[in-house]
């Protein structure tokens, strides 16, 4: 096999690699469940079961899918970027470090955001609305909610179309993980709304809107967290 083949292939099974993941946020399919086979998945996408088979690869690899021999593929979690690249776990000081993430996201997600409410399509744009749905749901019923909230922001980030972004994204799903950890999720009220506004103002394409809206929700956080910083709220 050429070399321009195999690179053709490789970037052929990341763009499918993809497909699968949004068909698993779109359907929406939980933890747990069993995806269609190879063939049913080649015959979705277009392509060959080798194909198929080499994104499964690369989104188990992530941690997003889970190949059980002789019994299929399932889903293990809708979050991208849980693999910890920069060793944050390590970290002793949870409060603190959930404090300096909240500060990295007040510099880099409101310009996602805004970025988003410029470059979204209309399916990100039912995406985002999806997962801002699933996260008021979950939040009402008691359900635990932070995988869905990670894909929410993960999406927003996703929907900028920025290539560098998307680098980012472990950084920001890492950061709300921490987050709702560390808050025992103290503000589930204010997730609801300021979700809700972040959404609205992207699909009003409006980038002022978007990334004021992002600010104010990043503040409830930072706040919330200085607050546990300081030993005015118990962990």
């Amino acid at each position: 096999m050429s070399e321009f083949s195999h690179l053709k292939n490789k970037l052929l099974a990341e763009q499918v690699e993809d497909e699968i993941y949004h068909y698993i946020l779109d359907t929406p399919l939980e933890p747990g469940a069993k995806l269609p086979n190879e063939f049913e998945l080649g015959e979705k996408f277009g392509v060959g079961r080798s194909t198929v088979r080499e994104a499964v690869k690369l989104l188990s690899s992530k941690g997003i899918v889970e190949v059980r021999r002789g019994s299929g593929t399932y889903v293990v979690t809708t979050a991208k970027g849980l693999s910890d690249p920069l060793n944050l776990r390590s970290v002793q000081d949870k409060n603190a470090l959930a404090l300096d993430l909240v500060n990295v996201r007040l510099l880099l997600e409101p310009g996602m955001a805004e970025m988003a409410a410029l470059n979204a399509t209309d399916e990100d744009i039912e995406r985002i609305q999806r997962l801002c749905d699933r996260v008021e749901s979950k939040i009402h019923s008691g359900d635990l909610y932070i995988e869905d909230d990670i894909a929410f922001h993960t999406c927003i980030a996703e929907s900028s179309k920025n290539m560098v972004v998307e680098q980012l994204i472990p950084i920001i799903d890492t950061a709300v993980m921490m987050f709702v950890n560390v808050t025992h999720k103290k503000l589930t009220e204010e997730t609801i709304l300021t979700h809700r506004m972040i959404t609205e103002a992207i699909a009003r394409h409006d980038p002022i809107g978007a990334r004021s809206a992002m600010v104010m929700h990043l503040n409830f956080n930072r706040n919330c967290i200085r607050k546990l910083y300081d030993g005015e709220w118990e962990t």
